[in-house]
């Protein structure tokens, strides 16, 4: 078994990886960015002692990288940013150079097999601020020397997750109706983050095939907005009528829930990103990693429960 160096523990993605991860027989360091976060991760998640330890760092510190790597044998890079409030420049500083800075002291460290979690979709377009990082962190890892693999889900949905939490904000405001952007026929691929932290775990302990390879993570069907948005209300037991709203006017809006820091299930980066669809293949996943996914549809019940804040 391996030890494994974790970025991105007390995150969403993370939360889960790492009980896969530990479940799964190895040891982790968790990259982590405060004292207090750390005494929290330990807390919340069991394990046997020395299968777990807490390293205090960031992905843009490269001396603190270089003293946590400090016996890894792998890594698992899961840290992004999927908005920010800076006009790109945290996303470029968090999702690319980040990633760059990772997969340097990992290189230094002789550490070879490296798994980092990518995006489905994403390219370089300067409109497009997080994809455009994401395709950048992703580039840096395909042009290093190490056996990586990336994954590369569309949405994820799951516990303590982002996007469907934030969605369902919206629907538990006692209103008869809900916005969606657009014509609301973007097209998304939910995958469930048990899924994602499956896949993780067998590329980890099965790399044959997955060296040097990127695989995308979808469900076994396609969603559009306007029907994610619907199931959010059925799973919270809401009857909402779906309104699509023009893009420049929900760009408005956004731009103003931006302007006070209040969270919008859509920031103006992602307005532009609906413009493509997020999608893969259906069969994917079960093609080529041999199990098949979860379906999203009646399983967002965790949406009733509040968030941990840990």
């Amino acid at each position: 078994m391996a030890r494994v160096f974790l970025t991105g523990a007390t995150g969403f993605v993370g939360s889960h990886v790492l009980p896969a991860l530990l479940n799964a027989g190895h040891s982790v360091t968790a990259l982590v960015r405060s004292e207090a976060r750390a005494t929290a991760l330990l807390a919340r998640v069991a394990a046997s002692p020395g299968k777990l330890e807490t390293r205090i760092g960031q992905v843009n510190d490269r001396a603190s990288l270089d003293a946590a790597m400090v016996g890894c044998d792998a890594v698992v890079h899961l840290v992004a940013l999927p908005r920010d409030w800076n006009d790109g420049a945290d996303l470029e500083r968090v999702n690319a150079v980040g990633t760059a800075t990772v997969v340097a002291a990992a290189e230094a460290a002789g550490i070879k097999r490296f798994i980092h979690l990518g995006a489905l979709g994403v390219q370089e377009r300067p409109e497009l601020h997080y994809a455009s990082s994401k395709a950048r962190g992703e580039g840096f890892v395909r042009a290093s020397s190490l056996e990586w693999t990336i994954l590369k889900p569309s949405l994820i949905w799951g516990e303590r997750d982002g996007f469907f939490n934030i969605v369902a904000a919206l629907v538990k405001i006692p209103a008869p109706a809900v916005p969606v952007p657009g014509n609301g026929k973007s097209r998304f691929q939910p995958v469930w983050v048990g899924d994602v932290a499956r896949a993780i775990v067998q590329v980890l302990d099965t790399p044959k095939g997955s060296i040097k390879a990127s695989f995308e993570l979808g469900g076994p069907r396609y969603w559009t907005y306007t029907e994610i948005t619907q199931e959010v209300a059925r799973a919270l037991g809401k009857r909402r009528i779906i309104i699509p709203m023009p893009v420049p006017l929900i760009t408005l809006v956004a731009r103003i829930s931006e302007a006070i820091r209040l969270p919008f299930p859509v920031a103006t980066d992602q307005l532009r990103q609906l413009a493509l669809d997020n999608i893969g293949a259906t069969d994917a996943v079960e093609r080529e990693l041999g199990f098949a996914p979860v379906d999203m549809g009646g399983r967002l019940g965790y949406l009733k429960r509040k968030i941990s804040k840990q």
